[in-house]
């Protein structure tokens, strides 16, 4: 049963665009999920500016999920990690009490490409929030998938479906990649307390209900939803335990306001580490970030 839909809003990020779903005034987050944001789909030239690139920033409280379903990304961090991104594999980057990193299109800079996938943020727990900053990178050969009668599944993160991917989390969770044939059926466990899904390309039925590109469907606790193709389609489906009131603000997630102000502080004072790889240049702290509740 569908609780409500979100719409993304679309931001140009100086070169190609994302639609931004999570936070949204009617839902901040959901389970751990905190930020959703859904890359292109962007055909770059060779060639592509600099600009385009997101530039050294930092992270505190927080997991970045990186996910593509076209492309390459090359991500460089505080903790002299340096990897590339291509589609169906997961870079998953634990900020903790604090890291800062780069994203880089150096791939299609030299014979351009297409960019197509999601980067999400995970809260961690408050007992947590404070750990030492992390980075791994899971290829596909790792995750857990699934195929037959028209659904092709992979378990991107956490425990779903019979299956546990081999990404380490902080909270129970879920986040999976669907695509689902025209006419293919699919289900979706009540196994969470929270849960949604995005269509990312084409449109589905969930239980009655039609729901296209760009769309999320945050679900009811306690019943499970059924998915029909309308159209070939890609869905990503997420949810967790819900962690508590988050406060959000730019780059920055935690369970206290004073953390985020001594965060912004830091990175204003040059306190915090750049990308050991990348670090002729950073991001600024905006003038106008303002702190948002998240729950």
């Amino acid at each position: 049963m569908a609780e409500l839909v979100i719409q993304q809003r679309r931001h140009d990020l100086g070169g190609f665009e994302v639609g931004r779903v999570l936070p949204a005034a009617q839902r901040r987050m959901v389970g751990p999920f905190v930020f959703f944001d859904h890359m292109g789909p962007v055909d770059f030239p060779a060639a592509i500016p600099r600009s385009v690139d997101v530039r050294p920033h930092p992270h505190i409280g927080l997991a970045t999920v990186s996910y593509l379903f076209e492309g390459e990304i090359m991500h460089r961090d505080s903790l002299a990690s340096q990897q590339a991104i291509r589609a169906g594999e997961v870079n998953w980057m634990t900020a903790g009490r604090g890291i800062t990193h780069s994203e880089r299109f150096e791939h299609a800079r030299a014979q351009g490409g297409r960019l197509h996938g999601i980067q999400a943020w995970v809260a961690l727990p408050r007992e947590q929030e404070e750990i030492p900053p992390a980075f791994f990178h899971h290829g596909a050969a790792d995750l857990p998938t699934y195929e037959g009668q028209g659904l092709w599944a992979r378990l991107i993160a956490g425990e779903a479906f019979g299956a546990r991917a081999g990404v380490r989390t902080h909270s129970p969770m879920f986040y999976a990649h669907w695509r689902l044939a025209a006419g293919a059926k699919a289900q979706l466990p009540a196994e969470y307390p929270e849960r949604a899904a995005y269509v990312a390309a084409g449109s589905v039925e969930v239980d009655g209900q039609r729901l296209d590109v760009g769309q999320m469907l945050v679900f009811a606790p306690g019943k499970p939803a059924l998915f029909t193709g309308i159209e070939p389609a890609i869905v990503m489906l997420l949810g967790g335990e819900p962690l508590g009131e988050r406060f959000v603000e730019w780059n920055f997630v935690s369970s206290s306001r004073e953390r985020i102000d001594q965060a912004k502080a830091d990175w204003r004072a040059g306190r915090m580490k750049l990308p050991d790889f990348d670090n002729q240049e950073f991001m600024p702290l905006p003038a106008d970030a303002k702190i948002a509740a998240a729950h």
